[in-house]
């Protein structure tokens, strides 16, 4: 199993460095972020020990529960919520992660904003925008997402570093991509959190800086 999802991990950044370089970009300019979420620690650890080390989580607890063990051994791990955050686990996700991807309101920015100043801590932060404006999908709406930008910086003290998106599952991501690049040049943005399994390639042609892969690495999940 643990050769299996070293092959894929490689096949994976073999292939991000391939299209960053058909994008005329760095061969190094996308960083990979391998969606660990509901994988045990022993899943993960051939990756970590094959040199990875930035990883994506879902869920505040599931990540407390095996992350600080792992860490002792891989110090330098980089840590992302990449999943939807509640007000009561701001304060748990400041401490754990190194970077929270999900910033998408005004409780959730005020929150992180408190945190940060309670613990000294200041984890990076991306705003999440909803591209496709699903009702039932975490993120700022596109028309708000800029001044929401603007009101993170100015009214809570939050220095924002990029977007994220996570386009609509039947839809062309591509436009997507192209609306959020265009969102980030708006709100003097360099950095996007944008691709997955399915679509990392496409979305690193439209300047994606960090793309979220895990089942292409890891295999399918199980939700148990």
């Amino acid at each position: 199993m643990s050769d299996d999802i070293l092959e894929r991990y490689q096949q994976v950044s073999q292939a991000i460095r391939a299209a960053a370089e058909a994008a005329g970009r760095a061969a190094d300019a996308v960083t990979l972020v391998a969606v660990s979420k509901t994988h045990d620690a022993d899943t993960i650890r051939p990756v970590l020990e094959a040199g990875q080390r930035v990883f994506g989580e879902n869920k505040v607890q599931e990540a407390k529960a095996k992350w600080p063990a792992l860490r002792e051994d891989f110090p330098d791990v980089e840590l992302r919520l990449i999943g939807p955050l509640q007000s009561n686990k701001a304060g748990e996700a400041v401490a754990l992660f190194d970077v929270i991807e999900t910033v998408d309101r005004e409780k959730i920015a005020r929150e992180i904003g408190k945190e940060m100043a309670k613990q000294d801590r200041r984890p990076r932060l991306y705003v999440q925008v909803n591209t496709g404006e699903e009702p039932q999908k975490a993120g700022i709406a596109p028309g708000e997402a800029v001044a929401f930008v603007e009101r993170c910086r100015s009214e809570h003290g939050l220095s924002i570093e990029g977007l994220m998106c996570i386009p609509p599952a039947n839809e062309n991501p591509g436009p997507h991509f192209a609306l959020l690049e265009k969102l980030a040049k708006e709100a003097g943005l360099s950095h996007l959190s944008m691709g997955m399994s399915g679509d990392y390639e496409a979305a690193i042609g439209f300047g994606a800086t960090s793309v979220r892969v895990g089942s292409a690495i890891f295999g399918a999940r199980d939700y148990g």
